[in-house]
């Protein structure tokens, strides 16, 4: 195991809240070994470097996420570990808000159905 999959495993256990150890079969079973492999390398080179906090990954990925729309499950689970990392539901909300002007209301609207749902879970949950 090289030190970018190292990182990887870390990345996604995180994000997927589960033990490092469990990440490659997670992903052996929802998408495949080889898919896993892919995925759990790039997010050690994606995911940890010192050029951004993880905080402005999170900001990324989730304004990406809202863009391509069609990935609902996916921006519900950034969405969470945008929080984790330090986003506030304040700046999620202004990130829809302009978003709304450069992609539409549509699109938007959606993402922001999605960003509230999940913000009022973690209320709910405590977190």
């Amino acid at each position: 195991m090289n030190d970018r999959y190292e990182r990887g495993l870390k990345a996604y256990a995180s994000q997927f809240g589960i033990d490092e150890a469990d990440v490659a079969a997670w992903f052996a079973e929802h998408h495949g070994a080889r898919f896993g492999e892919e995925a759990i390398n790039a997010a050690g080179g994606a995911w940890n470097d010192d050029e951004l906090s993880l905080r402005d990954r999170s900001i990324v990925v989730v304004t990406a996420l809202i863009a391509q729309g069609g990935v609902e499950d996916r921006l519900r689970g950034h969405v969470r570990w945008a929080v984790h990392h330090g986003v506030t539901p304040e700046e999620l909300d202004a990130i829809i808000v302009l978003l709304a002007v450069y992609l539409g209301y549509p699109r938007a609207s959606t993402a922001g159905e999605i960003v509230h749902d999940e913000l009022r879970l973690l209320a709910e949950a405590g977190g």
